[in-house]
């Protein structure tokens, strides 16, 4: 019975964190593009700024090297989410662009490791198959972001929430009460912290070495590449659904974590039965129907199409992006998955999103028209045929390199 007690309070206060962690995030970092738009941060600025995200992601090895070896790893999730809390609450009190963009920056250099943390704590004190079950959380978190907007708009009255300053002060709040709720996480000691660190393990590379294995580099590859495409949706979606006369940009946009927790449910399922391959799969085809669905919602004005791409990202991010976690938790060594987790969120969230967001801002400026008026007109019918085609090449490059394992073991070192 105290076995089962103690199960159960470890899948609760997992479940927690992980809500916690999305919702914080969710609520300002989805409309922020808009936010920016409204501010006037266009072309190169309005990118970079997007990009924050993936430098924050650049800092994950060497967080998560660090919870390895020197620190448990709910202390270090705690300090980075209290940090966060601070730079969010100057991001929202910023008058200046350049000051804005420097806030979010640091928010998100703090922010992003997290969520390789939050993987490497789940994945400690469960089987790695269980794990969608509990990332599940963060996507019921990510869509109760939309509450903060509903409320501000039909019950505070508020004019401007989605495009206003607002989000950041909700997401600093948030991010308060995450610190302190991970002080009561289970204890996820560092692993290696009697041993001589070598400058790679300071740095968090030793993962590096994961790359030797074809198989592994094949789905960073693969990864890599399927989000630069990704990237648009991510990043801009913001833009084309308020383009679209959206009122609600959250919300709109939160129907795919709706879709998304749905998936995660069966993600266990499908990787158990389909093996990881398939279940990867089936996400990358559902980028391809997503940016399809776009394509044809824009040449048929028809806003039901918007809406189902919308529900695609349930199955890309269910099964491709946190199916690529439970591989990678199963590749790499018990001494190393921190950094693993923190190496997928290097080259996936980081290189490959900042270089996707520079691409998919250039892309989206090629085909945009100011007016006399000021009013901006984007081809957003080219802009999703190129998506489109990015997708299916990705689609197929993984389903001719990637090799389906029976039963994936760690990669000795």
């Amino acid at each position: 019975m105290q076995k089962i007690n103690n199960t159960i309070r470890t899948h609760v206060s997992l479940s927690v964190m992980m809500f916690m962690q999305f919702i914080l995030m969710a609520v300002w970092w989805v409309p922020l593009a808009a936010y920016l738009t409204n501010k006037g941060i266009e072309g190169s600025m309005k990118s970079l700024t997007l990009s924050s995200i993936a430098i924050g992601a650049m800092v994950s090895p060497i967080i998560g090297a660090f919870a390895d070896r020197y620190l448990a790893a709910q202390k270090v999730l705690a300090i980075s989410n209290l940090l966060t809390a601070l730079f969010l609450i100057g991001a929202g009190f910023a008058q200046s662009s350049t000051m804005l963009v420097v806030f979010v920056f640091a928010a998100m250099i703090c922010y992003m490791p997290t969520w390789s943390l939050t993987s490497t704590i789940s994945m400690a004190h469960l089987k790695s198959e269980l794990f969608p079950r509990i990332r599940m959380f963060g996507s019921i978190g990510w869509v109760a972001s939309g509450i903060f907007s509903f409320v501000a708009v039909r019950f505070f009255k508020v004019g401007l929430f989605d495009g206003g300053n607002l989000p950041f002060l909700c997401g600093s709040a948030v991010a308060l009460i995450a610190a302190i709720s991970n002080l009561f996480l289970p204890d996820t000691p560092a692993v290696r912290g009697k041993e001589k660190a070598s400058i790679s393990d300071l740095l968090g590379f030793k993962a590096f070495s994961m790359l030797r294995d074809r198989n592994f580099a094949v789905f960073v590859f693969c990864s890599f590449l399927a989000t630069l495409v990704f990237a648009l949706y991510y990043s801009f979606g913001s833009v084309f659904i308020q383009d679209r006369q959206f009122q609600y940009i959250t919300i709109t946009m939160n129907w795919g974590q709706v879709a998304e927790l749905l998936f995660l449910f069966f993600t266990t399922t499908i990787i158990t039965r389909l093996g990881i391959k398939w279940a990867m799969a089936i996400g990358l085809i559902a980028l391809v129907a997503r940016y399809l669905s776009f394509y044809i919602g824009v040449n048929s004005d028809e806003p039901a199409f918007y809406m189902i791409g919308i529900l695609f990202h349930g199955l890309i991010f269910g099964l491709f992006y946190v199916g690529g976690q439970v591989y990678t938790n199963n590749k790499a060594p018990q001494h190393l998955r921190g950094q693993a987790q923190g190496m997928i969120a290097f080259m996936i969230w980081g290189v490959a999103l900042l270089l996707g967001n520079f691409m998919c801002g250039g892309l989206i400026d090629m085909n945009t028209i100011t007016t006399e008026s000021g009013e901006l007109l984007y081809n957003w019918n080219r802009i999703f045929a190129v998506t489109t085609i990015g997708s299916v090449i990705v689609l197929l490059l993984f389903a001719l390199l990637f090799k389906q394992d029976v039963k994936e073991k760690p990669l000795d070192h």
